[in-house]
């Protein structure tokens, strides 16, 4: 598509909003949100208009004689990005994209604002400073790598673990999901990784549809129930009888799932939950991939795409947050996998390898057997994770 000072764009059906620093434009079509500078929205502005791309370059030039305004290449990268429906009348040809199928929209609003409004939130914050002033007086109280073996057969162990991972990170996505349901946004609930883990994802790409100070409860929110179910554990062990070994065993094994997920928070290279606060916070946002771009431009022999270029500003600040947080969060996961996971492994392996041994009649065989299968059941959904993930940046 041949586009010149002289052409007329029409523009994809769009909505803009004004953020903290910038504006959040949305493809009303594709459902996908592109931050960009005023100079950007005026000129996206002109363009409905109908005036000429030259006319409009010597327009916004007056505006912001401070930026180097370029319309074609503008042009060029809103076509890139599919935002542009015609070039002097003739239609674009593009891809089909649609929005995702968002859903939950059976769950009222009102359900949601039960569990977050102005008297629920400083509960939340209550429930975090009683967790830490419960671990800070009862050290013994801290996750330690065997509180995962709640029995002597490791089959159990994982299934135990498993059901109760999954459980649990299914009320933390809940507590999005109802956050979501709060502003009547639609979402969903989907299958990621991060690293090595399988884990449930919620769809908060609605979002951007709200103000900014807004943003941060959906953000917050399954922190906000992981804090309450953590507060019920810790508890609950100091108010069990004598002689219930297993269901205590339990409520330590909650405690080491939660207070490891929290842990993994603080890794921004993740993009966790509060990865995207932090973004909230500082209108900093795609602060990741921005600093990725700012190193792909100071190389010569990398070149960066034309739509990456939209809002890419205070680059040495942004890869400067970004490699603190980065190594930072480098640094956590070292120590969670010396402080957890390896001894985890190797304990496991202890306790299964002489199984393989065994007699296929002995329980220490299927113990060991089954667990092997169950090993290779989430090296599949990794996998299958991972695939459609790759798949999807195909597309």
């Amino acid at each position: 598509m041949n586009i010149a000072l002289h052409s007329r764009l029409s523009i994809v059906p769009v909505e803009i909003r004004k953020d903290k620093k910038h504006y959040i434009v949305e493809d009303k079509i594709s459902g996908e949100f592109y931050e960009m500078p005023e100079v950007c929205i005026v000129a996206i502005e002109l363009i409905n208009q109908g005036e000429r791309l030259g006319d409009i370059e010597r327009i916004v030039k007056g505006k912001f004689p401070q930026e180097e305004v370029d319309l074609l290449d503008f042009a060029a990268q809103l076509l890139e990005i599919e935002l542009v429906d015609q070039v002097d009348g003739i239609k674009v040809e593009k891809q089909k994209r649609q929005k995702d199928s968002l859903g939950f929209l059976w769950i009222s609003p009102k359900a949601g604002k039960l569990f977050f409004n102005k008297f629920t939130y400083p509960l939340y914050i209550t429930f975090f400073l009683l967790n830490i002033i419960l671990f800070v007086t009862f050290p013994s109280l801290i996750p330690h790598h065997e509180d995962i073996f709640v029995v002597d057969i490791m089959v159990i162990n994982v299934l135990l673990w498993m059901s109760f991972t999954f459980l649990l990170v299914l009320v933390h996505e809940f507590g999005h999901i109802l956050a979501m349901r709060t502003y009547n946004l639609p979402t969903k609930l989907e299958v990621g990784h991060r690293l090595f883990f399988v884990v449930l994802e919620t769809d908060l790409s609605s979002v951007w549809k709200l103000a900014p100070k807004d943003r941060n409860v959906l953000f917050l929110a399954g922190l906000c129930f992981d804090n309450v179910i953590l507060f019920i554990a810790l508890i609950s062990q100091f108010i069990l009888p004598s002689g219930q070994e297993f269901f205590s065993g339990l409520m330590t094994l909650a405690v080491f799932d939660i207070v490891l997920r929290m842990i993994y928070q603080c890794c921004f290279y993740l993009k966790t939950d509060l990865y995207f606060v932090f973004e909230n916070v500082t209108g900093c946002y795609n602060l990741m991939e921005n600093a990725q771009q700012t190193i792909r431009k100071q190389l010569s022999f990398l070149k960066p795409k034309a739509s990456e270029e939209i809002g890419l500003l205070n680059e040495r600040k942004t890869i400067t947050i970004y490699a603190i947080f980065y190594f930072i969060g480098i640094a956590i996961s070292i120590a969670l996998y010396f402080i957890f996971y390896i001894p985890e492994v190797i304990h496991a392996g202890k306790q299964l390898l002489p199984g393989f041994g065994q007699a296929p009649t002995s329980l220490a065989f299927w113990d060991a057997l089954l667990f092997s299968l169950q090993v290779s059941i989430f090296l599949l959904l990794l996998l299958y994770s991972y695939w459609k993930k790759y798949r999807g940046n195909k597309v």
